[in-house]
């Protein structure tokens, strides 16, 4: 509970802090415990399902939701609508809410096992036809009219339930409710990009803990010129984020630019690697953990001072400026009900009519990294994508604000350069926050 609460005290610190965009960070925020983490990450739970949910399936037409889900092959979504701890969806664990006709939900779970205290079973136990026939009764009982199922031919997040348990469900209704199925697409995106009030407060303090990372990685205390590696500045994040316990989504990753290098306008991530870190350099980390339930992808660069430096090339400082004037373009154009196709469009034009040469990439975050939401570009597609970028944008939803910037650097005879970043974000309906500030400085390492 003390630490909890002082989970709660750093929050509030940080509240303010992630207003302050250039602000650098300070010390490595309080990371719970796997059983501290328990409380406050149950209370979101209940809290989405209690305030969130009702409001969402009114706004999808749904009358029932059924999340059905097997052991071993659980998909994303079961695990944003259990408890903890929950591990597997012991046998089959079918996940039923209803839909009253005061707009208030009923939920609870038909299988063998109880799921805490959220899902009350009504299912007394017995063989695996009877709980499908259970199943039945309980949905003959409701009449519900339009019955939600994971299925989605273009969204992985809405595509969870499997051909097995399909046609299981198809077998155990009567032809009348089978009619009544329908997908419920819509109701499943809006459940995974929507943040809470309660995890608006909490997300700050999670992408606090990876930029704070990052800044140990890109420091003295891990890099030595002329020694350190690429690869060993990528598994020190690795395994600093296994030492906190929070875990990394994806492999982190080191690439370098340095003056002679031939630097293609097409290398957006990946550099010649491993490469020995030497005086001089450019680096860039891609990093992205998940704590509390919540995801963050960052990236940021950090330049290595040569003998006789003392401050990082104005070149390089102008060229991070412009990665900055390219971020507050993107975020200018976000606005309520624009899809991502739209806020791209908009980002090109008014980086070209200012002269910058950018990338925009920009994807969603929540509980996975890549989530559900409106694509705004591809790093290999700078068009329109199809379907995800015609996604709408929503008030209180999760973004990485992602891609580069393509300069000149005097002080490397004019030598093209990649400025590539990504922060961690909140659109809360009419502004963009970043939620742990952004990069606005370079890391340096002498």
């Amino acid at each position: 509970m003390t630490r909890y609460l002082f989970l709660i005290l750093s929050i509030l610190s940080f509240s303010a802090y992630s207003n302050d965009q250039g602000r650098q960070l300070n010390g490595m925020p309080s990371v719970l415990s796997f059983k501290e983490r328990v409380a406050p990450i149950n209370e979101m739970v209940s809290d989405r399902l209690n305030n969130l949910l009702p409001q969402l399936m009114a706004e999808s037409d749904l009358d029932m939701w059924l999340v059905i889900n097997r052991e071993y092959g659980e998909d994303r979504l079961f695990y944003t609508l259990v408890p903890q701890p929950t591990f597997a969806a012991r046998r089959t664990t079918i996940l039923v809410f209803n839909r009253k006709d005061d707009g208030s939900l009923e939920r609870f779970s038909v299988s063998r096992y109880p799921i805490g205290e959220l899902y009350p079973t009504v299912w007394q136990g017995g063989s695996k036809e009877q709980q499908w026939q259970r199943l039945a009764e309980i949905i003959a009982e409701r009449d519900p009219q339009r019955i939600g199922i994971n299925i989605s031919e273009n969204w992985a997040l809405a595509d969870g339930l499997s051909v097995g348990l399909h046609k299981k469900l198809n077998a155990a209704l009567p032809e009348a409710y089978r009619q009544r199925l329908v997908s419920a697409e819509n109701l499943v995106l809006r459940w995974l990009e929507t943040r809470s009030e309660r995890e608006k407060q909490v997300y700050p303090q999670v992408v606090a803990i990876a930029r704070s990372v990052i800044a140990e990685a890109f420091s003295n205390k891990i890099v030595t010129p002329g020694v350190t590696t690429t690869d060993d500045i990528a598994w020190y994040l690795r395994e600093r984020f296994e030492e906190l316990q929070v875990r990394p989504w994806f492999q982190p990753y080191v690439n370098i630019q340095r003056r002679g290098d031939e630097t293609s306008k097409q290398d957006v991530f990946m550099g010649k690697s491993p490469r020995t870190v030497l005086p001089g350099d450019v680096l860039h980390t891609d990093v992205g953990i998940c704590y509390l339930q919540l995801c963050t992808d960052t990236q940021e660069m950090a330049y290595v001072l040569k003998m006789g430096e003392f401050d990082v090339p104005q070149g390089l400082k102008d060229a991070m400026n412009i990665g900055n004037q390219w971020q507050d373009i993107l975020t200018d154009a976000f606005v309520t009900g624009r899809t991502g196709n739209q806020i791209l469009a908009d980002t090109q034009r008014r980086s070209s009519e200012k002269g910058i040469i950018s990338s925009t990439y920009t994807h969603p975050l929540g509980f996975v990294g890549h989530a559900s939401g409106p694509t705004i570009g591809m790093w290999d597609n700078q068009g329109e994508t199809p379907v995800q970028g015609d996604w709408k944008l929503y008030p209180n939803t999760g973004y990485a604000i992602e891609g580069n910037i393509k300069t000149q650097l005097p002080e490397w005879d004019n030598q093209w350069i990649q400025i590539k970043l990504e922060q961690s974000a909140l659109f809360d309906g009419k502004t963009v926050w970043y939620l742990a500030g952004r990069q606005t400085q370079w890391h340096v390492i002498r």
